[in-house]
C-alpha cells in the first residue's frame, strides 16, 4: 500500500511540473518572459504560489524543467556506463543520442533564444552541470576534481552539441569532434608549421 501511495504521489507531482512548465512556456510565447509573472503561470496551472515555488525555484527555471534530468543524465552516462567502456566514448554516445537533435522551430528554444535572461539561465545552467560532470569524472578515474583531464573533458562535452548542431550531420559532426579530442591534432593542419603554400 505505501508503495501504491508513494506512486500516487509522485505521479501527481509529476502531472503539476509538468503543468507548470507547460502554462509558462505558453504565457511566456503568448505574452513574453517580461510580461508575466509567476502568480499567473500559477493561476493558468490551477496551484497555489507556494507550490510553483516548490517545483522551480525562479521563474525562469520553469523553462528549463528538464534541468535536473538533463544532469543526472550525464552523471550516468559516466557511472553506469558499459564495462571496459571508456568514460570519453560513453559521453560521446550519450551526447550523440540526446543532444543532436533539437527542433529550431519549438517554441522553448525559441523563447530562449529570443530572452536575454533566459539565454544567461541557460548559461549558468550549462556551467553547473559542468561541476557535477568534473566531479563524476573524477570519481570514475581517481583523478582529482580539477586535473585538466577532468574539467577539460567536462566543458568540451557540454560545448560540443552546440557546435554539431551547426553543421549538416550533428550525430558525425559530434563523433569527430571527440575523435579529434581522443587522437589530438597532431594530424590536421591546425599543427603543422606555416600556411599550407610555405609547405610546397
Amino acid at each position: 500500500m505505501a508503495e501504491t501511495t508513494t506512486g500516487r504521489r509522485e505521479r501527481k507531482k509529476a502531472r503539476t511540473r509538468q503543468a507548470l512548465a507547460d502554462a509558462a512556456v505558453r504565457l511566456f510565447t503568448e505574452r513574453g518572459f517580461d510580461n508575466v509573472g509567476v502568480r499567473e503561470v500559477a493561476e493558468a496551472a490551477d496551484v497555489s504560489l507556494s507550490t510553483l515555488f516548490k517545483h522551480f525555484p525562479s521563474k525562469e527555471a520553469l523553462v528549463f524543467d528538464l534541468d535536473e534530468d538533463i544532469e543526472s543524465a550525464l552523471v550516468a552516462a559516466v557511472h553506469d556506463r558499459a564495462p571496459g567502456q571508456p568514460v570519453l566514448h560513453a559521453l560521446r554516445d550519450h551526447m550523440v543520442h540526446t543532444r543532436t537533435v533539437v527542433r529550431t522551430d519549438d517554441p522553448t528554444f525559441l523563447l530562449v533564444e529570443s530572452t536575454p535572461a533566459l539565454r544567461d539561465h541557460a548559461r549558468r545552467m550549462w556551467s553547473r552541470h559542468e561541476k557535477t560532470l568534473a566531479a563524476a569524472l573524477a570519481e570514475a578515474t581517481g583523478l582529482a576534481p580539477d586535473a585538466p583531464a577532468v574539467t577539460g573533458l567536462a566543458r568540451f562535452t557540454l560545448e560540443a552539441p552546440g557546435i554539431a548542431r551547426a553543421s549538416t550531420d550533428p550525430a558525425r559532426t559530434l563523433h569527430d569532434l571527440f575523435a579529434l579530442l581522443e587522437h589530438g591534432w597532431a594530424t590536421t593542419p591546425l599543427a603543422l608549421p606555416g600556411r599550407p603554400s610555405d609547405r610546397t
